[in-house]
């Protein structure tokens, strides 16, 4: 046996010390790292414990700080649920800042906030407050985007000729569309022109498929506000009069836009009864040519009782225009009666699809010289008004496209879609066979194999 010397003894001691050195210098610098660089990744469905993209947009289109105070007792499970959502903020903006407070012990705070019971959250930006109590980042974000526009986005439905109402709530009505956009920092109105000029603050008008036809001097006062520089969303479903627009032809001729005859139909029985769509009228969208009202769509949508809509370039004066989806190759727009029998006859008029449905049209509006700002006019033609009533807003995709049609009308083109995420793995479905596989794996399987194992281990022992 080789015998060891002083110097190896040495060599090994110092080798010794050194790998202990180093051993306790690498955990030293893990336990310094995790003290300062924080990292986490998020493996759950749809992202569900971070923020939507539409979130992190939003956070990104503010320049100013933020300050969040939650009013509830400092309790241990609780501040772990506020940091854990507000976090997700501050990791996506710096200047994020929130507390929690305590009105038991910070009266003169909480008065300051005006809060008035535990679980109220008081959100500060741009020298603005809201106070929100749902803790959720629906909740916060729509606090943010509400505050970031500091209530200048005034909406107005014409009213007085039968038109589409924010305040109705049966099937016709739109006040659910109209709740929804209140959350998103609109102002929902609406106006009759014979009681005077649109409000001054109209930041987008809206007419909604009016019955009865409008006045000459109505007329002029939408013209009057689109020379202006007004913005308008236009929906007008099909008619049977000869003029079937209400009197808004002219209004057509000045956008350059033309309305299709008839009503659009499409009867592919496969895709109909895929969608469970009975009526052939109820026209559902799959695919929408790109834009920014289209950007984050990635679902159908239906438009029930719809016409076409086209572009006239020779009247267009300055307007750039855009479709924005269309129906399918199979439809046409049907310009007889619906009956049981719907068969596609050129000869009687009928025009072959696919039909675009609706029109996004924009125009730069002119500067001072050199001081131009590229401010933009924005106008969008639907043909089709029941895809935002309170029947169909809930439908596919309906509430999100129409509330990218408002934002862009607005202006506000990067809060686009502040997406809410579902969670499609907090259930778990089974089938009776399933359930029965698993009871009887706990039941038999589970006890017979714990046996046997037991049997295996007690027979080793006694060979030994």
């Amino acid at each position: 046996m080789a015998r060891i010397d002083a110097g190896q003894r040495l060599q090994f001691s110092i080798q010794k010390w050194l790998f202990t050195f180093l051993l306790l210098t690498v955990i030293g610098m893990l336990a310094w790292l995790s003290n300062e660089v924080s990292w986490q990744a998020d493996w759950t469905a749809n992202k569900r414990n971070s923020l939507s993209q539409g979130s992190v947009a939003l956070l990104k289109t503010l320049d100013g700080e933020v300050h969040v105070r939650v009013y509830t007792r400092n309790e241990g499970e609780l501040r772990q649920a506020v940091d854990e959502i507000l976090k997700r903020y501050q990791r996506e903006k710096d200047d994020f800042h929130y507390r929690i407070v305590n009105p038991d012990l910070d009266i003169e705070q909480a008065q300051s906030d005006q809060v008035s019971r535990y679980g109220q959250i008081v959100v500060y930006y741009n020298g603005q407050r809201e106070i929100i109590s749902n803790l959720s980042e629906q909740a916060i974000s729509g606090a943010l985007l509400r505050l970031s526009r500091g209530g200048g986005k005034h909406i107005v439905f014409l009213s007085g000729h039968g038109e589409r109402d924010p305040q109705n709530k049966d099937n016709r009505g739109v006040n659910q569309l109209a709740a929804q956009l209140k959350t998103k920092g609109f102002s929902i109105g609406k106006h009759n022109l014979l009681q005077g000029p649109l409000p001054d603050d109209t930041r987008v008008l809206v007419i909604a498929n009016p019955e009865k036809p409008l006045l000459a001097g109505e007329l002029e006062q939408i013209q009057q506000y689109l020379d202006n520089g007004g913005n308008l969303l236009w929906l007008a479903d099909p008619g049977n009069a000869d003029d079937d627009l209400a009197g808004l032809q002219p209004l057509a001729d000045k956008l350059g836009v033309r309305f299709m005859p008839g009503m659009v139909v499409d009867n592919n029985v496969n895709l109909r009864k895929t969608l469970r769509i009975e009526h052939p009228a109820i026209i559902p969208v799959l695919e929408y040519y790109p834009h920014e009202i289209t950007r984050n769509i990635n679902y159908n949508t239906l438009f029930p009782l719809a016409r076409g809509v086209q572009l006239d370039q020779n009247t267009s004066a300055g307007w750039q225009g855009s479709v924005l989806w269309r129906s399918f190759e199979r439809s046409w727009s049907e310009t007889s009666p619906l009956g049981e029998e719907i068969v596609f006859s050129s000869e009687g008029g009928d025009i072959a699809g696919p039909v675009p449905l609706a029109l996004a049209l924009e125009k730069v509006l002119a500067g001072d010289g050199e001081k131009q700002d590229k401010a933009t006019q924005r106008v969008v033609v639907v043909g089709d008004s029941d895809f935002i009533a309170n029947a169909y807003i809930g439908v596919g995709a309906n509430l999100e496209l129409a509330s990218n049609i408002f934002n862009w009308l607005a202006g506000d083109d990067d809060l686009i879609a502040v997406d809410i995420k579902n969670a499609p793995d907090l259930q778990l479905r089974l089938n009776d066979f399933q359930v029965l596989l698993i009871g009887a794996g706990f039941l038999f399987v589970l006890p017979l194999a714990l046996v046997l194992t037991g049997g295996f281990i007690w027979h080793r022992r006694r060979r030994r």
